[in-house]
């Protein structure tokens, strides 16, 4: 759950409109501003081939429309001291993911999380220091919270990045 976007929990999406359709040059400011947030607009405008004023009124346009939901740093979690991490599956009761999601964007350690349709209701990344400290967070906290049924715990062993960005 963004903090950066200012949404609530849940609301994702119910602002009741959308953006236009992205052309190629949309498409190419993302896939660099992706690549690398603290671009200039300056070499921004020099990387998509456009005016300096072009690249700044597309990038104000992206994030006044909600397309651009804001810039941050990519942080290595075993680096940073979040050595283990792990995919927990919730099953909720029926009509409670508003009260559900706004208790996890509280839950220390929790860095993502989306609702599902099938099996289970809502997946969750943890990246905590360590197993004990995960154990914590589901046992005591995610079960703990109103509305949780269940939780299925699945250990990272190793991860990446898709190779593909989808704005190239």
């Amino acid at each position: 759950m963004s903090q950066e976007t200012g949404l609530t929990p849940g609301t994702a999406g119910e602002t009741g409109r959308s953006a236009g359709p992205l052309d190629e040059v949309d498409r190419r400011i993302l896939h660099e501003l992706v690549r690398d947030g603290r671009l200039s607009i300056r070499t921004l405008a020099e990387r998509v081939h456009v005016s300096r004023t072009n690249a700044y009124a597309r990038v104000e346009r992206l994030l006044r429309d909600g397309v651009i939901t804001g810039f941050r740093a990519q942080v290595a979690p075993e680096q940073a001291g979040l050595g283990t991490s792990a995919y927990i599956a919730l099953t909720i009761q029926q009509n409670t993911w508003r009260e559900v999601s706004a208790e996890l964007a509280r839950v220390r350690y929790i860095e993502h999380v989306a609702l599902l349709s099938g099996e289970h209701d809502v997946l969750a990344l943890v990246r905590a220091p360590d197993n004990a400290t995960l154990r914590d967070v589901v046992l005591d906290r995610v079960q703990g919270i109103a509305g949780v049924l269940s939780t299925r715990s699945w250990l990272v062993f190793e991860e990446f990045d898709g190779g593909q960005n989808p704005w190239q």
